[in-house]
């Protein structure tokens, strides 16, 4: 605006703490969380003083530009009434973040505001200030911004909140809120903002107050981070957003920072109301967006799909190494697999109840999956039952039981028996002679079959679905773009939760007779196979060259050609031939080019974004179709009238459902959601 005086915007440039600040109705009840509708006696005070400096401005925007000493007086008379409102303001937010607990928090609160009536009273205001002071000037100083107070003829009107709002906010993920601006906003910010995940970016925030500054029939635009549509960000802001009155008519999920810095970030608008407009994401006009930032599916997580009900369990806990037989193990607990032989063949008996025992590093390192461990396995036997095997009872009973009888959660009243058991899984199992795992935290994400025989460490996640065209689906590039978009990480890896990554994927129809599917997964699987052993490699190093660009090896050419084909098949079972299967090395996430040096980059030999994104909402989609017709069909609780009611199965706390039963019996351990906190 260079050609107006530079004065002439003085009235409009407010500084402060945007996400810090209270309402009108907060500073005239001195609480940042008023009960019920009663403001308090300073409610008509703040009320006349705001009427007061919205005729102020008025007379500013009133003026002419030219009458710069009648604007200066008009800005001065203003800020001479809204000062001591922001006093007011500004004790009240001291006392929130003058303490840790809540109740340290009121009972500051209770003090301030004495303080506070004395001063209005005609006392002394250097105690006031030292408070604001102290609060503006800290360690970690808080400067408040009172929207309602600073911009009354914004909130005064009608329809209040503006017109329009555009940013450039911060980023800073949500594990280092507390680390850069302390743990009283971090505890601000879940205070404010109802439902808001403390793992969310910073950024949610931003959206989450812009939102609430806005008007009806009003738009803001922010940029973000590029994981504005993701996790626990998602959920703080963009989810929050489109189920409480907004709507996203426009984004672009990645733009790149102009200049030097190695930035991707997104763009997004979100609309007050309905928005009667086409919208646009990436530049191209859909019928809606959600919070993931697709043009499908719904805002909310994904639903666990009745159909993948009982399809999916942690391997067991064993409580104790004096169970196992194992030569690798470092503390001298387990038996050697010498002593097992000299057992069994001292004893055939013994061997009835010696199982292999298989975690994830064995699945993910030997070719064959093959196992060096064993574990002595009663099963669901009582004491007397157990001790017809005298010498491995012997072994339990010297090895074990101290360390288990009398400790809370040592499974001690049942000392003879391994660990947690899942008399679910047990029963999903029985019968088969293989099952499908996956390690629980890998690199690759990489599915293996496996003998039902063995037990099966907490390391692996066990999957009762013994065909080849199970593994196609599971190994596919749509199921793994679904586990690695919802699952947490660890690491560059992959941490693969059942609750997460399974339970919610809605499978291709009619996917169990699908002759294509169990053709191309077994073809797939046995070429597999047959190129680890050749080259004595496990399924980490074979994927780590899978994903190599500088990979010349005409076998794993052969595997990625493999893997196309499979999933082209998988794509055909959705009915979805019109998306192309093309991969290129591409990065699996942002690097700083410049910090980065010689470590190994972090490529993938994957879908381009675009390709993946378009599966990512189609899947999201069917997810959603697929609930409501389970809900309807009765399988999460009732239909009232035509319209769908959820009922929501109980959860409560994993330890109460635990001793109710819930995780008691059989050779796998607890079932996949009560592992999540594990």
């Amino acid at each position: 605006a260079k050609d107006h005086a530079f004065t002439f915007l003085d009235h409009a440039l407010k500084h402060g703490d945007s996400l810090v600040g209270l309402t009108k109705a907060q500073l005239g009840a001195f609480h940042w969380s008023p009960p019920g509708n009663d403001y308090g006696p300073l409610f008509a005070g703040i009320s006349a003083d705001v009427i007061a400096v919205t005729g102020w401005r008025a007379q500013i925007q009133a003026l002419g530009e030219g009458d710069y000493d009648q604007r200066r007086m008009a800005w001065k008379g203003a800020e001479d009434v809204v000062r001591d409102e922001r006093r007011i303001g500004d004790m009240c937010i001291a006392a929130y973040f003058g303490a840790e607990k809540d109740k340290d928090r009121e009972a500051l609160r209770r003090d301030y505001r004495a303080k506070l009536d004395a001063w209005k009273a005609g006392g002394n205001r250097l105690e006031t200030d030292g408070i604001v002071e102290e609060l503006r000037g800290g360690e970690r100083p808080v400067l408040p911004l009172h929207w309602e107070i600073e911009f009354p003829e914004v909130f005064g009107r009608g329809n209040p909140g503006f017109d329009a709002m555009v940013g450039n906010p911060p980023f800073l993920g949500g594990k280092r809120i507390s680390t850069v601006s302390g743990e009283g906003f971090r505890d601000w910010l879940a205070q404010q903002h109802v439902g808001a995940n403390s793992n969310a970016d910073l950024v949610a925030h931003f959206y989450r107050r812009a939102f609430s500054l806005i008007r009806d029939r009003a738009a803001f635009g922010l940029i973000a981070t590029n994981t504005i549509g993701q996790g626990d960000t998602r959920a703080t802001g963009l989810r929050w957003i489109c189920t409480h009155g907004g709507e996203i008519y426009a984004a672009t999920r990645r733009v790149n920072w102009p200049g030097m810095a190695a930035v991707v970030v997104s763009v997004v608008h979100v609309y007050r109301g309905g928005w009667a407009d086409s919208k646009r994401l990436d530049g191209r006009e859909v019928p809606r967006i959600s919070a993931f930032l697709f043009h499908g599916g719904g805002h909310e997580d994904p639903h666990a799909l009745e159909a993948n009900a009982g399809k999916s369990f942690i391997g067991s806990y064993v409580l104790g190494m004096g169970f196992t037989f194992d030569d690798t193990d470092q503390s001298a607990v387990a038996s050697s697999l010498t002593e097992m032989l000299r057992l069994i063949a001292k004893d055939p008996r013994n061997a009835e109840r010696i199982f292999p025992y298989i975690g994830g590093e064995e699945v993910n390192t030997s070719p064959t999956h093959a196992h060096h461990r064993y574990v002595i396995n009663f099963g669901e036997m009582s004491e007397e039952e157990a001790r017809r095997w005298s010498a491995l009872m012997a072994i339990a009973e010297a090895k074990v039981k101290p360390e288990r009888v009398g400790k809370p959660g040592s499974y001690s009243a049942q000392w003879w028996l391994y660990g947690r058991r899942n008399q679910a899984g047990n029963r999903a199992i029985a019968g088969l002679d293989r099952v499908l795992v996956i390690a629980r935290v890998s690199q690759h994400g990489a599915f293996a079959l496996l003998p039902a025989g063995t037990v099966f460490s907490e390391q692996l996640v066990v999957f009762p679905l013994p065909t080849h065209a199970a593994f196609a689906i599971l190994q596919s590039r749509p199921h793994e773009i679904w586990a690695r978009f919802f699952s947490s990480t660890l690491g560059d890896g992959l941490r693969y939760t059942p609750s997460d990554c399974f339970e919610t994927f809605p499978f291709p129809p009619n996917w169990q007779s699908a002759t294509t599917l169990e053709a191309t997964g077994q073809t797939y699987y046995d070429f597999r196979a047959a190129l680890m052993v050749r080259n004595d490699q496990g399924l980490t190093k074979t994927y780590n060259r899978f994903h190599s660009p500088n990979e010349c090896d005409p076998d794993i050419f052969k595997l990625r050609e493999l893997h196309s084909a499979m999933d082209r098949a998988v794509l055909d079972a959705y009915g979805w031939s019109d998306i192309a299967t093309d991969c290129d090395f591409l990065l699996d996430y942002e690097i700083d080019e410049a910090t980065w040096g010689d470590k190994k980059k972090p490529f993938r030999y994957r879908w381009p974004d675009a390709v993946r994104d378009e599966v990512l909402a189609r899947l999201l989609d069917l997810n959603l179709r697929r609930h409501q017709e389970e809900v309807v069909a009765g399988l999460h609780g009732k239909v009232d009238k035509g319209i769908p009611v959820v009922a929501k199965k109980p959860r409560g706390p994993r330890k109460a459902r635990a001793a109710k039963g819930e995780a008691s019996q059989g050779t796998l351990s607890l079932a996949a959601r009560d592992e999540e906190d594990t």
